[in-house]
C-alpha cells in the first residue's frame, strides 16, 4: 500500500509540476506568436513575460511563510482555476495591456501550483528524488507538446495557443488534486519559523545566478531559432528532442541519485547549460542549434533538482525549497527584461547567450562548497544535511528521511 501511495504521490507531483511548468516551456510560443500576430517588439515581450514571472514569483514568496499551515491539495485546486480562466482571457485580446494582465493571472497560478509541488514533495521520503521523477513525467509530456503546439499555431494562430494551454490546465489540474501531504496530516505542534541560514543563503543566490544567467534568453528561445532561418515547428521538433533527452537525464537522477555524487555532477550540470547558452544565441548552423539545445535542456533540468536538494537539505519543511523556486523566477523575470531591452538595442539575441555563462559560473563557484559530501562539509552544525538534526518550520510524518540529493 504504501508503494503504490508512492506512486500515486510522484503521479501527482508529475501533473503539478508541469501544470506550474507550462508557462516557463510554452511562453517562447506565444511571444513568436505575439510578435507575428501584432508587431510587439522584443522589449514589449520581456515586459508581457517578466509580468507572468514576477508574479509567478511574488506567490510562491507568499506561501513560503505559511507552509505548515497549507493544503497542497487545495492550493493546486485554486492555481488550476486561475492559470484557466486567465489563458483563456489572453485569448481574446491583442492589447499589450490585457495580455501583461493574463500574464499576472497565469504566473499566480503557477508560483500557487509551485508551491503546492514543492510543499508536497517535502512531506514524502525524499523530496529531491521525487521533484526529478515528477520532472520526467512533466519532460515525457512536453516533448509530444513541442511539437503540437506550433502545429495549433499555425492552424488557429496565438488564440488557439492560449485556448491549448487553458485546456492542458484543466488535464494537469486534475491530475494534481492527488498531490500528496496536507496539514492536517502533519501530526504535533507547530514550531516556530527559524531564521535562513548563511548557506541558505547561499543556495537562493545560486539559483539566482543560474536562473538569471541560463533563463534570459528562454522566451526568445524562438526567435533565436527562427533568426538563423529555422521556423517554429522545426523549433518544437528540437525542442521535443531536447525534452526527451531531459526526461532521460531526470528517470537516470531520480533512479542512481542516491548513489552519485553530488558535487561532480551539479558542477558539471551548471557548467554544461552556460556553455549551452552561449552556443543557443552565436551559432548560425542548424545541427549547432540543435545540439545545443539539448544540452541545455538536459543539463538545466539536472541542475534544478540538484540546487532544490540543497535547499531541502537546509530545511525539509518546504519552506526554502519554495523560496529557492520563487527566487529562480524573481531571477528570471529580470533577466528577462533585460535580455528583450539588450535584443533590442544590439540588434539581436547574441550577447545574452554569454551573460547566461557567466551567471552559470558564479552559481557553481557558490555550490562548490555546499554541495560537498556531507561527511566533509564544511558548514555550520545546524546546516549539514539533514541525518541527525532535522531543522524544520512544521513536524514531519515519521517515515520522512533524509533528502539523497
Amino acid at each position: 500500500m504504501g508503494r503504490r501511495q508512492t506512486g500515486l504521490g510522484i503521479a501527482a507531483i508529475g501533473a503539478g509540476t508541469a501544470a506550474a511548468h507550462i508557462g516557463n516551456n510554452f511562453t517562447t510560443y506565444l511571444v513568436g506568436g505575439l510578435i507575428d500576430r501584432f508587431g510587439f517588439t522584443a522589449g514589449q515581450m520581456g515586459l508581457f513575460s517578466m509580468a507572468e514571472t514576477l508574479a509567478y514569483a511574488a506567490a510562491m514568496f507568499l506561501v513560503a511563510p505559511r507552509a505548515a499551515a497549507i493544503s497542497a491539495r487545495h492550493l493546486a485546486l485554486f492555481a488550476s482555476l486561475l492559470v484557466i480562466a486567465a489563458q483563456a482571457f489572453s485569448a481574446q485580446t491583442g492589447l499589450l495591456g490585457w495580455l501583461i494582465a493574463g500574464r499576472i493571472g497565469t504566473g499566480l497560478g503557477f508560483g500557487l501550483m509551485n508551491s503546492a509541488v514543492n510543499l508536497a514533495a517535502g512531506r514524502m521520503a525524499h523530496p529531491a528524488r521525487a521533484i526529478s521523477a515528477g520532472i520526467t513525467c512533466q519532460t515525457l509530456l512536453f516533448a509530444a507538446i513541442n511539437i503540437g503546439l506550433p502545429m495549433v499555431g499555425a492552424r488557429h494562430g496565438v488564440a488557439g495557443m492560449f485556448g491549448a494551454l487553458a485546456l492542458l490546465s484543466a488535464v494537469l489540474g486534475a491530475g494534481a488534486l492527488a498531490l500528496p501531504g496536507g496539514p492536517k496530516e502533519s501530526a504535533g505542534p507547530a514550531a516556530r519559523p527559524v531564521p535562513i541560514a548563511r548557506s541558505g543563503w547561499m543556495v537562493l543566490l545560486a539559483m539566482a545566478l543560474f536562473a538569471a544567467g541560463s533563463l534570459a534568453i528562454w522566451p526568445f528561445m524562438e526567435r533565436a531559432a527562427h533568426a538563423i532561418g529555422l521556423p517554429a515547428t522545426q523549433f518544437g521538433r528540437y525542442q521535443s528532442l531536447a525534452t526527451l533527452v531531459s526526461a532521460l537525464g531526470n528517470a537516470a537522477l531520480a533512479t542512481l541519485g542516491g548513489r552519485m555524487p553530488r558535487r561532480p555532477l551539479l558542477s558539471s550540470a551548471l557548467l554544461a547549460c552556460g556553455l549551452a547558452c552561449a552556443a543557443l544565441t552565436t551559432v548560425g548552423q542548424a545541427w549547432v542549434f540543435a545540439t545545443a539545445l539539448v544540452l541545455f535542456n538536459a543539463s538545466w533540468f539536472i541542475a534544478y533538482p540538484l540546487l532544490l536538494g540543497l535547499a531541502y537539505a537546509q530545511d525539509r519543511s518546504g519552506r526554502l525549497a519554495v523560496m529557492t523556486t520563487a527566487t529562480w523566477l524573481l531571477a528570471q523575470s529580470l533577466g528577462s527584461l533585460g535580455a528583450g531591452f539588450i535584443a533590442d538595442a544590439a540588434g539581436s539575441f547574441g550577447l545574452i547567450g554569454p551573460l547566461g555563462l557567466g551567471g552559470c559560473t558564479l552559481a557553481l563557484g557558490l555550490t562548490w562548497r555546499l554541495a560537498q559530501p556531507s561527511d566533509q562539509a564544511a558548514l555550520e552544525p545546524e546546516n549539514r544535511l539533514i541525518t541527525k538534526v532535522p531543522v524544520t518550520i512544521s513536524p514531519m510524518p515519521s517515515k520522512a528521511g533524509p533528502s539523497s540529493f
